[in-house]
């Protein structure tokens, strides 16, 4: 990947590179009358340390630093909107790149010469973002220049649209998690922008949240891989390049197993779950990933709000983790200190406990003027230490430095036209499309369907619009729906439709189909952020529209597109093929008739359960052997568990072998088996490993996942699947409060879901920590 000058032609480059042209001159350019002499020369001088490009950045954070007045220091911790603060009016955020233009006038007044840390919600052009960063860059006395941060979860503004995270991790492919990251973050970085809101690394614990849909699900292993490989992806192997920006894991930590599944509730768990199941989906990302960003969540623990932990934002994330980036508090989290949580008194102590506690940015919740003089306010009356302070900054600044934002500011105008949309971007959202087909029925083989047939109906709300999940622009992409991928595919064939608001109608239409596709689930409004649900049953009339059109006797295939699992369990029993498609991106329709019609096998997996009813929640797979499962109206079990999916041939395990470290050599586990397909087409398995200790000192889950793979195999084909797992993986926070890998007895299964039935045992003697 080349330097982000490296492709800058014309006035960008020369703007950039020219050695004459310094920052000071370009201050005179462009500052307003009278604006020039606040600038001075010293200030902006070459020869300043941290103007320097081959210094080390820790050196030059530490030399702009003591540069710094208290003013400008704490405007480097303000968010900003710049649709609403900057920028011409426009009618709706969507059309807002398109048609809204940056006025100075508007800067001058909101910034002055202060700068601004950093700019949200404006998805620029990359002429907007080059012409506000100019005029930041111009007019602050030591030309530091702004961070532009945007929405990044499964595309980017007017981009690429990829499958939804919670259909991305049905892959159960970290490399496809990882070109996802890389295709969004060049997407987004070619219009100027520096940093992504992206990944959401919460485990779904709860289905009845609306966020289900951003997660990679219920297990901190694979969401931790996951996770870590998006964000490498992201940021790949340099930040000062052309392709790459910060990412952002949030919302640390354990925002997804809310009280009663509601949006910000309290979450109820003790130290040892945070330790060994939350943090451990985010470390990967932030200790191998390296991410330079983390969104502190809206939610409290134990009576602690994550804007207000020390110990979370001090002792875990950078002591312990080594992080070098910048906290972000989630909108409104500071506010709710004062307003919802009362641990602060004021909004100003609210604003200097965050900072105190280790947040480095506000998220735009609190009135700039009053956001900045509370913290100047704060370091004046000495409850808030300027080394908190100084931390903070150093943080900010930091990820400018890494960024390249310093030595090159400016976006070429030309690097937009060739990664928008690139063909090599698209093919990745279809790949991931296809990938996480996930078959969970397929009675008597139904599946699948000859490509001969003649008359298809597809019925429901989902089958002639593109789903595409929240934090994702409805108008963007290719909106190729169910109805147009299988008219796509099978041009001869009579493809009817019918919404199914008229459950008369709909029958009416499936009574002359030869097979009927009904397309059900959810859609933004009943699923995403904010919109928690009470049931997980079909919404609407959808369950008695599914009954009436299978009580006429036609071959009926249920295509659900969700952003959590839901309880179907009547479907289960009486519909013999169910397909989930979860939101799969822009490509979603067209991967969803190739796996209906056999051009796709489907080798998707769930990576969070399905109950078979609201009563039993929560209902993970990695619960502790002392939860009990009985009702006396149902026997607990899960509809379909963690990991589980079909394929459309048949996969055998065997031989499998575990090889344990030499004791106390800290070696890796080696466990091996041999996968062999053995049915009649070729597919994709997903090879899982589950682990347990069979007597601990503390309780653990009953099996928790230490490692998958997801492998192609022809007909007949047997691959030997190696999994390496390293100590660490098994160790336990114990109740003396330390971390320890205990030596003792452990228990292994492999197969293709969490039910994986080939066991074999070790024994393990750890060494030294």
């Amino acid at each position: 990947m080349s330097p982000r000058s490296g492709e800058t032609p014309s006035w960008c480059s020369r703007v950039i590179t020219a050695s004459s042209l310094s920052l000071l001159a370009l201050s005179l350019v462009l500052a307003p009358p009278g604006r020039a002499q606040k600038v001075p020369s010293i200030a902006r001088s070459r020869s300043s340390l941290y103007r320097q490009a081959n210094a080390p950045i820790e050196k030059r954070v530490t030399d702009l630093l003591q540069r710094m007045t208290l003013q400008e220091k704490v405007r480097q911790l303000d968010m900003y909107s710049g649709a609403t603060s900057i920028m011409s009016s426009h009618t709706d955020k969507t059309h807002a790149t398109a048609s809204a233009a940056f006025l100075p006038e508007k800067a001058d007044a909101l910034w002055a010469n202060l700068g601004v840390g950093s700019i949200h919600d404006l998805n620029p052009t990359p002429e907007q973002a080059n012409a506000i960063q100019k005029w930041v860059i111009a007019h602050n006395r030591l030309g530091i220049p702004a961070l532009f941060i945007e929405e990044g979860l499964h595309g980017f503004d007017t981009g690429t649209v990829f499958p939804a995270p919670i259909g991305l991790a049905a892959t159960w492919d970290a490399s496809v998690a990882k070109q996802t990251g890389a295709a969004i973050a060049a997407e987004a970085r070619a219009t100027g922008v520096d940093m992504i809101l992206a990944p959401v690394l919460d485990l779904a614990r709860d289905p009845r949240w609306g966020r289900v849909e951003e997660d990679f699900g219920e297990d901190p292993y694979l969401t931790g891989q996951m996770g870590m490989a998006y964000v490498q992806g992201v940021q790949g192997e340099s930040l000062n390049t052309d392709h790459t920006v910060i990412a952002e894991p949030k919302h640390f930590v354990a925002h997804g197993s809310p009280e009663g599944g509601t949006n910000t509730s309290p979450v109820h768990i003790g130290e040892r779950e945070l330790r060994m199941v939350m943090l451990r989906s985010f470390e990967p990302a932030i200790r191998d990933g390296h991410a330079m960003g983390v969104m502190a969540a809206y939610h409290e623990i134990d009576g602690i709000p994550m804007t207000a932990d020390p110990f979370l934002l001090k002792t875990i994330l950078r002591k312990d983790w080594g992080f070098q980036g910048f906290v972000l508090s989630d909108l409104g989290a500071i506010e709710r200190l004062y307003t919802v949580h009362h641990v602060a008194a004021s909004l100003p102590d609210a604003a200097c406990m965050a900072i105190q506690s280790g947040v480095d940015m506000q998220f735009y919740d609190l009135d700039h003027a009053l956001f900045q003089k509370s913290l100047i306010d704060c370091v004046h009356n000495r409850t808030l230490s300027e080394a908190d302070l100084d931390r903070a900054v150093r943080s900010v600044l930091r990820v400018k430095f890494a960024l390249g934002l310093f030595d090159h500011p400016f976006v070429a105008p030309d690097l937009n036209t060739r990664e928008h949309r690139s063909s090599a971007h698209l093919a990745v959202s279809l790949q991931s499309a296809r990938e996480s087909m996930t078959l969970l029925q397929n009675e008597n083989h139904l599946l699948p369907l000859a490509k001969t047939t003649q008359h298809i109906a597809v019925i429901g709300p989902n089958g002639d619009v593109a789903r595409y999940g929240d934090y994702e622009n409805e108008a963007n992409g290719l909106h190729i729906s169910i109805v147009e991928g299988i008219r796509n595919l099978l041009p001869h064939a009579n493809v009817t439709f019918d919404e199914g608001q008229s459950i008369p109608e709909a029958v009416a239409k499936a009574k002359d189909a030869d097979v009927v596709i009904m397309a059900l689930g959810e859609k933004q409004g009943i699923s995403g952020e904010g919109f928690d649900r009470s049931d997980l049953n079909l919404p609407g009339n959808q369950e008695q529209l599914l009954e009436a059109v299978v009580a006429i006797g036609k071959p009926v295939v249920l295509v659900l597109e969700n952003g959590r699992p839901l309880t179907i369990d009547w479907a289960k029993k009486n519909v013999p093929a169910i397909l989930e498609a979860w939101y799969p991106g822009e490509f979603g329709g067209q991967a969803i008739a190739e796996t209906l019609f056999g051009d796709n096998d489907p080798a998707g997996r769930l990576t969070i359960t399905f109950p078979q009813t609201v009563g039993q929640l929560p209902d993970y797979y990695n619960s502790d052997p002392s939860r009990v499962y009985r009702y006396v109206d149902s026997n607990g079990e899960p509809l379909f568990p963690f990991g589980y999916g079909l394929s459309y041939t048949t996969f055998r395990y065997d031989h499998l072998s575990v090889q344990s470290p030499r004791p106390g050599s800290g070696g890796n586990i080696e466990v091996s088996v041999d996968v062999t397909n053995t049915g009649s087409r070729a597919g994709d398995e997903v090879a899982q490993l589950y682990m347990r200790e069979d007597v601990s000192t503390v309780e653990t889950p009953r099996r928790s996942l230490e490692g998958f793979s997801r492998i192609h195999l022809l007909p007949g084909e047997t691959k030997t699947v190696l999994f390496h797992v390293k100590q660490t993986q098994l160790a336990v926070w114990n109740a003396q409060e330390r971390w320890a890998v205990e030596p003792g007895n452990y228990t292994v299964w492999v197969g293709g879901s969490s039910l994986a039935p080939l066991t074999a045992k070790f024994f393990l003697k750890p060494g030294a920590k």
